[in-house]
């Protein structure tokens, strides 16, 4: 009888991930067991993100504010890292607000994250400079930005490193994916590109807090695609935002991530999966309010697979008691926002 040989690295990863199970994985039931891995899991989460930055001032400066209708759009930019004593990195921003909101510190404010498109911030916050851009909006109804400031809500739309304007050169790496390049250089030097992408959202958090519109308790996020990655990985290291909305992400690593490689180098850390699935993460966000949209069509994320990691994460909030705080969004719709149920979900939880 012959022997079975195998030659195909995909067969082998998929093989791994068929007989693979997180050690950190949530199996409980009891509030005793969801608090006691909790604080297990936040540990070795935080300790897999790697070193942040060291907080530096973020030299705030609103470069325009102009009237767009109802709204007052400002171009934000503030710094989120220095090395050698040197700027080493800032962060342009879309802010939003309402036209006629008064700066009473009683208002509340969203973090609006982009995907993975090569727009970055602008659709989000509604820019509509090129065709490109609207084509963008219409197809992942894109702008939720704007819409969340039409509603009556600060927004506040940051490019992502490596993304709109901190993107180096339209093809910075010819014939290879800028998010994977730069992961190996961070590889490299110890830094993660995810890693540092979560604490440029904390200094969008820095600055929100001293905005004289903003309530600082009443901070949200939410992101579509890599912006629901970043709306998952964010809002676990991030205890001041208070209420999220991930919008098509949380589903399993064995499907997207191993089978499918619907990933990149912006979006991972070292030995993730190793310790958690994707729920696992969106569950830390427990016992603070989550809403999670899955498009019934979704051809980037599939339907079965946001489903089971929903399942997840309604496991983690049953346990914690908290339940009622987990909202689900499944709609007849593919890669985009939904927003059947986002409006209602921040106007009860900010």
């Amino acid at each position: 009888m012959p022997r079975q040989r195998n030659f195909s690295m995909q067969r082998y990863w998929d093989m791994l991930a068929g007989h693979h199970e997180p050690e950190l994985r949530f199996r409980g039931t009891t509030h005793a067991e969801w608090s006691a891995w909790r604080a297990e899991a936040l540990n070795r989460y935080l300790a897999l993100l790697g070193e942040f930055p060291e907080r530096v001032p973020l030299n705030a400066e609103v470069e325009s504010a102009v009237e767009d209708g109802d709204l007052i759009r400002e171009r934000v930019v503030f710094d989120s890292e220095w090395i050698g004593g040197a700027v080493a990195m800032s962060v342009p921003c879309q802010l939003l607000r309402p036209k006629a909101m008064t700066a009473d510190g009683t208002h509340a404010a969203i973090i609006c994250s982009h995907g993975h498109g090569p727009y970055g911030k602008d659709p989000v916050a509604g820019v509509r400079s090129s065709d490109g851009h609207v084509t963008s909006i219409a197809q992942h109804n894109y702008n939720y930005g704007e819409q969340l400031a039409r509603a009556g809500y600060v927004t506040i739309s940051p490019d992502l490193r490596g993304f709109g304007e901190r993107r180096d050169g339209a093809d910075p790496f010819p014939g290879r994916d800028p998010c994977n390049v730069n992961y190996v250089k961070g590889t490299i030097l110890g830094r993660n590109p995810l890693t540092l992408n979560i604490w440029d959202i904390k200094c969008c958090v820095d600055y929100l807090e001293t905005r004289p519109e903003v309530d600082a308790r009443r901070i949200g996020m939410m992101g579509l695609s890599q912006g629901g990655t970043m709306t998952t990985w964010s809002i676990a290291a991030e205890p001041r935002i208070a209420a999220a909305d991930i919008i098509s992400y949380v589903n399993p690593w064995a499907g997207f991530g191993i089978h499918r490689a619907n990933f990149c180098g912006s979006q991972v850390v070292p030995d993730i999966y190793r310790y958690f699935d994707t729920d696992d993460i969106a569950g830390l966000m427990a016992p603070r309010p989550l809403l999670i949209e899955m498009g019934i069509y979704d051809s980037c994320f599939f339907i079965h697979d946001l489903l089971r990691g929903y399942e997840g994460v309604k496991r983690i909030y049953a346990a914690a008691g908290v339940a009622d705080r987990l909202w689900a969004d499944v709609w007849p719709g593919p890669h985009a926002f939904g927003g059947r149920k986002a409006f209602e979900f921040f106007g009860k939880y900010l």
